[in-house]
């Protein structure tokens, strides 16, 4: 399937995001905030990246800015993991460069198939 990288700090999250996308049959790469996420977007080069938004080091929204300043990862689709749903949020993190914007809490199944969603739409970009 495919190869995501997740951004987030929360550990009980991040294994939540990382059994429920392996049990799908993907490859996920982890990291625990938006430093490790810019720096490891060039060498992974995953499908996709999910990312928290508050995150210490450098917020999900620098990390997004940097990964689409790179003419190396700026194709890859950045989908933003967040709790904070006000639409100011929203729209912040879309002029970051997301492609995506889900709100947490999430259902497993529910973030099964999103991200199955997600893959498809961006697969028929290419």
């Amino acid at each position: 399937m495919a190869k995501i990288l997740v951004a987030e700090d929360e550990k009980d999250i991040r294994d939540l995001l990382t059994f429920t996308l392996q049990f799908a049959g993907h490859t996920v790469i982890t990291v625990t905030n938006g430093e490790e996420a810019w720096q490891a977007a060039p060498s992974v080069l995953p499908d996709l990246i999910l990312m928290d938004v508050r995150m210490p080091r450098m917020t999900g929204y620098e990390a997004c800015e940097r990964i689409k300043a790179d003419p190396q990862t700026a194709h890859i689709p950045v989908v933003f993991l967040s709790a904070k749903g006000q639409e100011a949020e929203i729209q912040q993190g879309l002029q970051a460069g997301a492609s995506e914007y889900l709100l947490k809490p999430f259902a497993p199944d529910e973030l099964t198939r999103r991200v199955a969603e997600l893959l498809e739409r961006f697969a028929q970009k290419k």
